[in-house]
């Protein structure tokens, strides 16, 4: 094995035999080399052991390939950063706000100018999941009550896009637009810009743009019965229980296509998969000698877009990191993240970082939820081995 098999094996491997999280798999590019891995099992009890090729639920790993998906309409002209919503969603266009302090859904006011691109992209919309509060505001609670499928992650349960926007339009926005960034809804909005302004099904729209020129055989919205074999459940860790609690089985919600793809949270990939798309992103917009989007938008998309004041209240309480478009970014070096990489977490147990000053792209894909938005440790000893091991190569 070589340097860097050896460290990441031995950092995360523990975990798995200490029952930490029942199987885990990973890939790894330092600049031109590649390093996959895999330990532990699909299933609970040791039936079908993890390979390097096996399937897992990637959560809000899907949020940057949606991002990069609106992207190239930008650079196709199809869309604009500026562009307000209404013009793809009418149903969004006069929006009103929920008042300053109002606990009731009909205590608004106007917003005080539409919804663009921009705003969707760094989350800073007006919609979604305020990180930092300690009870649901009556938005979130209506995001659940007309299943818009927020969390947790239930891709049969949402309505087609048409029906999910018409749902969406009858809750006012939680803040005005610009004001503050806030959690996941952006990325459900942003899969159905996609599709509108493609003219076709985003999840169409990725196969042909994104995973078709990256080879990413094994992402989509849904596993096919021939390739099962390579998939799994997930699992929810509950100390106080014994076992683990099964939150999802084989051939539960990723068994057949969705009604509505899920821009915020609904795909399935390999780390290898990934790591073809994260390496995209490292080379500027090129894989394989193929220009997939314009090195000027990938900068665009992997620099921090927010005051540190947005920071703060939204994606990092320490101020650490900060958001560009779909992706966190790091604007201040920590023990297993240095300044500048960039990437996010899915809350089903998966990690992806990309490191421009290194050319370091990692992925790790696990079968066991978070139950925080902090690293659980199998995660931080990933990154951290990861990053010790880069230092051997130049």
């Amino acid at each position: 094995m070589t340097d860097i098999v050896e460290r990441i094996d031995v950092a995360v491997r523990p975990h798995v035999e200490r029952g930490e999280v029942p199987g885990l798999a990973w890939a790894v590019a330092v600049g031109d080399e590649v390093h996959r891995g895999a330990a532990g099992a699909m299933r609970v009890g040791g039936d079908g052991p993890v390979g390097t090729d096996s399937i897992f639920r990637i959560a809000s790993l899907t949020k940057p390939v949606v991002a990069v998906a609106a992207l190239m309409l930008v650079e196709d002209g199809v869309l604009r950063l500026d562009d307000p919503l209404d013009r793809l969603i009418p149903e969004l266009a006069g929006r009103r706000v929920l008042a300053p302090g109002a606990t009731s859904i009909d205590d608004t006011v106007p917003a005080v100018r539409p919804i663009t691109l921009h705003d969707v992209l760094t989350f800073r919309l007006g919609w979604g999941v305020d990180l930092s509060a300690a009870e649901l505001d009556p938005v979130v609670i209506g995001y659940a009550t007309l299943e818009l499928g927020a969390w947790p992650i239930a891709p049969q349960v949402p309505p087609p896009p048409d029906e999910w926007i018409r749902r969406l339009a009858t809750l006012p926005l939680q803040r005005q637009p610009g004001e503050r960034w806030q959690y996941h809804i952006g990325s459900e909005i942003l899969g159905v810009i996609v599709a509108r302004a493609a003219g076709c099904p985003l999840d169409r729209f990725l196969d042909e743009r994104i995973f078709g020129p990256l080879g990413m055989v094994d992402t989509g919205f849904s596993v096919p019965a021939a390739s099962r074999d390579r998939f799994g459940p997930y699992y929810g860790p509950f100390p106080e229980a014994e076992g683990r609690n099964l939150q999802d089985d084989t051939d539960g919600q990723w068994s057949t296509p969705p009604a509505f793809p899920s821009g915020g949270g609904g795909l399935v990939s390999t780390a290898g998969d990934y790591l073809a798309f994260g390496r995209m992103l490292l080379a500027g917009g090129v894989h394989d000698g193929r220009r997939l989007l314009a090195a000027e938008l990938v900068e665009e998309m992997t620099t921090n877009q927010l005051t540190p004041e947005q920071i703060t209240s939204g994606p990092d309480s320490s101020g650490v990191r900060g958001w560009g478009f779909g992706v966190g970014v790091q604007v201040r070096a920590t023990g297993t993240a240095p300044a500048g990489s960039y990437g996010w977490t899915g809350g089903l147990g998966s990690s992806w970082s990309n490191d421009p000053a290194r050319g370091v792209s990692g992925v790790l894909l696990t079968n066991e939820m978070l139950t925080s938005f902090d690293l659980p440790p199998t995660h931080e000893d990933f990154w951290l081995a990861l990053g010790a091991a880069s230092g051997l190569r130049p």
